[in-house]
């Protein structure tokens, strides 16, 4: 019988860029699983650095930084064996490394394989691919090393079986998107009952710009069995003992986040709190029009960061309904923030009496609402200069795709908490919100969505419905089909090509956008990089 060994899986949120403050936190970790009775502890893909470091990597001093924290890491291995993730430069290359170190030396480095470069990653702009397993013994036990992209290829599984590995360790860095957790265990499960394989995977978690990563980390057995799975969107360790091949949780299971809609808050919260949090930010303020939008956008920047670090400001205009100002006043006090209302209608006015001449028998038309919107957004700006408030904007991503917001007006700000959320989903996220506790007024979700920019103005008016809207959308951006393709599958030709045409000549707008919370397959940023001069044209 050989001899157990508990292993330790340490998802960490880690600041990208602090490599010295990385090392400091994984040896604090290290200590703490020691306390617990780990042998081994495993942490992230690139987890002294974080992840993506971009064009950090790039810098000619990343080197000796990272063999100053490998020395730390090497030092503090004499008390228990640690598995990372690093970059290492060698003979002009650069590589995406995991290695373990035990007993003051490393005993095993491994080069990542599979480097992708697609959605938002990028990695081939910097690494070199590796070519080769790396199995190690640690206590008798042989495990190898893998990282993240590698297990969603056969080859580096295969390598890591062939060369008598016993367990598998994955070292990731995997952003969330709706349904990712699922596909991850499933590929795992594959792995593990096809070559007999016992595999940990260890997963990353916290707000990077606009990447979340869920964490969710978990061990799955040489049967397909999951063995254990830590919580979603927090910092956790969690153990399973190895012996005989053989896996066993040590530490409880937490519950997986099954429901769609809470797993999809609980991302946003994380990346707004992690982006306000990491940016030292004193807090954040918002426009709180009564609207779905900037609701749903206060409640999750409540729970990000806590009532006393959050302001709402209602800027009302001669078209603000009262039912608006109402709704919005009762949500800011049931959420406990900070409130305020500020009437744009003598700046605007202001505004009109200079441009009096210039618009001189020229007919009333969307200037004049986008100048509401610029009023509301010079206000916000200037709150925040003042204060050190971030601003949240509230735009959603069906508005997004199709320019429904105006620059320097409702896009202005430091980050979008809903900018990859289709505005059906805002709808839902809202019920499920309130299904927690009530915070947002119910005929905020009830009643026809409106900009409120001219009388009984409807977002129907500009565009078509939000569930014919979205779907469009989400078989254009997401799936990438053509114009027939949807068509064919029964929308009206007229709202395709209309729908289409507007995502297309939007791309200027959306580049001038704050980045904001990532989580589906195909954001508005990393994911999606078309040209803003372009002679495309929307069709088969």
């Amino acid at each position: 019988m050989s001899q157990s060994l508990t292993i330790a899986l340490a998802q960490q949120n880690f600041l990208v860029g602090d490599i010295s403050g990385n090392a400091g936190r994984i040896v604090r970790v290290a200590e703490d699983a020691r306390a617990q009775g780990a042998g081994l502890v495993v942490f992230s893909e690139l987890s002294l650095t974080g992840y993506p470091p971009e064009d950090l990597l790039l810098r000619p001093s990343l080197q000796p930084r990272i063999e100053q924290a490998l020395a730390e890491i090497a030092e503090a291995s004499k008390h228990i064996a640690i598995a990372i993730g690093y970059p290492w430069a060698e003979g002009g290359k650069l590589f995406n490394c995991a290695g373990i170190w035990s007993g003051g030396r490393c005993l095993g480095q491994y080069a990542k394989q599979h480097l992708p470069n697609y959605q938002v990653f990028d990695e081939e702009r910097y690494f070199d691919a590796g070519h080769e397993a790396c199995v190690v013994e640690l206590d008798g036990h042989k495990l190898a090393l893998t990282v993240c992209e590698d297990v969603w290829h056969p080859g580096p599984v295969e390598q890591a079986a062939a060369a008598g590995a016993e367990l598998i360790l994955n070292l990731n860095a995997s952003p969330f998107h709706m349904g990712k957790q699922s596909e991850r265990v499933a590929l795992m499960a594959n792995h593990a009952r096809r070559h007999n394989i016992s595999l940990l995977y260890v997963n990353q978690v916290g707000g990077q710009d606009e990447l979340v990563f869920d964490g969710a980390s978990f061990a799955v057995s040489a049967s397909g069995e999951l063995v254990l799975q830590m919580p979603a969107y927090e910092e956790a360790l969690g153990l399973v003992a190895w012996q005989d091949r053989t896996l066993k949780a040590v530490t409880p299971s937490s519950a997986a986040h099954e429901h769609e809609l809470a797993s999809l808050y609980d991302a946003l919260v994380l990346g707004v709190r992690d982006y306000v949090n990491k940016n030292r930010f004193k807090g954040v303020l918002l426009g709180l029009s009564g609207g779905i939008d900037s609701a749903l956008t206060l409640a999750i920047a409540v729970d990000a960061i806590g009532a006393e670090r959050v302001k709402a400001v209602m800027m009302p205009f001669k078209w603000t309904s009262g039912m608006s100002r109402e709704d919005a006043a009762e949500q800011a006090e049931t959420m406990g923030v900070a409130y305020r209302s500020i009437s744009i209608e003598p700046m605007y006015n202001e505004f009109m009496a200079a441009l009096a001449d210039e618009f001189a028998g020229l007919a009333v038309d969307t200037t004049e609402e986008n100048l509401q919107s610029r009023c509301r957004g010079v206000l916000l700006m200037a709150m925040s200069n003042k204060s050190g408030y971030m601003v949240l904007t509230t735009g959603n991503k069906s508005e997004m795709a199709v320019g429904y917001a105006t620059l320097y007006g409702d896009m202005a700000g430091g980050y979008g908490a809903l900018k990859d959320v289709y505005k059906t989903k805002v709808f839902a996220l809202a019920d499920y919100r309130n299904s927690v506790s009530p915070v947002i007024p119910q005929r905020v979700i009830d009643r026809p969505p409106s900009a409120e920019l001219a009388p009984d103005q409807k977002d129907e008016d500009s565009l078509p419905p939000y569930p014919v809207l979205d779907a469009i959308l989400e078989r254009y951006i997401e799936q990438d089909q053509s114009a027939d393709a949807i068509i064919s599958e029964g929308f009206a030709r007229e709202d395709v090509m209309r729908v289409l045409r507007l995502v297309d000549v939007n791309e200027y707008k959306r580049r001038q956008a704050p980045i904001g919370v990532r989580v589906t397959q195909r954001g508005f940023g990393r994911d999606r990089r078309y040209p803003v001069t372009n002679g495309w044209k929307a069709g088969l």
